[in-house]
């Protein structure tokens, strides 16, 4: 049932959730979106925060002395759920990562695009494979994943009783680092693996004919090959997708343990 009857005790609560749903819909990928407008993004920030609020049972009290007080509660829910959006939003840049390898294998490392959701200059393979993610992240419904955990971690961790543990934290992140750069690789391996035997092939042609400019000739092919590789491989998009998703959950599951 829920519960419509509002006081100040309960507009300061219904404020501290609408505080952490805010940061969350600012930083998390999908909600942040540079093409969203912020009129929107505000109207489903309250639209959630009602419906949270009305979800939940009891609505305690926030103990506090002075505005100061509130102020520093309002903080701690604003890092919080800047915290869980940043847990879900540095797991979509693993394919900027593997993306900017495999440019650079492939030739294309100083063609550079503009992504207006980000309004960041990334690379051609990265953001082929930002925007298939983003694809198979609403396909796959994990923006109702994104929620529903939000949604859950006002029971993991109520207003006001978020602990910052900065040990733990930089322990997840460390090894979020190790994951980072081992998907990121998993991602590229294919045309990593295929410039490889490119350059072994273009090494045995410079030795054997000497008067061909390999340079002029490997240049050329590294972008076709590379460009045809892409072409093929675009057909794991869903499993590269599955991997970073499996990580995003990971990662929010590991910094609402920090914050427990």
């Amino acid at each position: 049932m829920i519960n419509l009857v509002f006081d100040l005790k309960n507009l300061e609560y219904f404020l501290c959730i609408l505080i952490r749903i805010t940061g969350f819909v600012f930083t998390a990928p999908i909600f942040s979106q540079r093409g969203i407008p912020r009129q929107f993004k505000v109207v489903f920030s309250i639209f959630l925060a009602g419906l949270i609020y009305g979800t939940m049972g009891s609505h305690s009290n926030l103990q506090y002395q002075t505005i100061w007080g509130y102020s520093l509660i309002i903080i701690k829910e604003a890092v919080t759920g800047l915290l869980i959006g940043l847990s879900v939003s540095i797991c979509t840049t693993i394919v900027d990562f593997a993306g900017r390898i495999i440019d650079m294998e492939a030739g294309l490392s100083m063609v550079n695009l503009m992504d207006p959701s980000t309004n960041q200059m990334v690379s051609v393979s990265g953001a082929i494979y930002q925007y298939g993610v983003m694809l198979m992240l609403l396909l796959t419904g994990m923006h109702r994943y994104f929620i529903q955990a939000l949604a859950e971690t006002f029971v993991l961790i109520p207003v006001n009783g978020a602990v910052f543990n900065t040990d733990k934290l930089l322990n997840a992140i460390v090894m979020f680092m190790s994951d980072y750069i081992k998907i990121g690789f998993r991602i590229c391996l294919p045309v990593f693996a295929v410039m490889l035997l490119l350059n072994a092939v273009l090494g045995i042609m410079a030795r054997v004919a000497p008067q061909m400019n390999m340079f002029s000739v490997g240049m050329q092919l590294k972008v076709l090959v590379g460009l045809c590789v892409i072409f093929l491989t675009i057909g794991m998009m869903p499993s590269i997708s599955n991997i970073i998703f499996r990580e995003m959950k990971v990662l929010i599951t590991t910094f609402v343990d920090v914050m427990t």
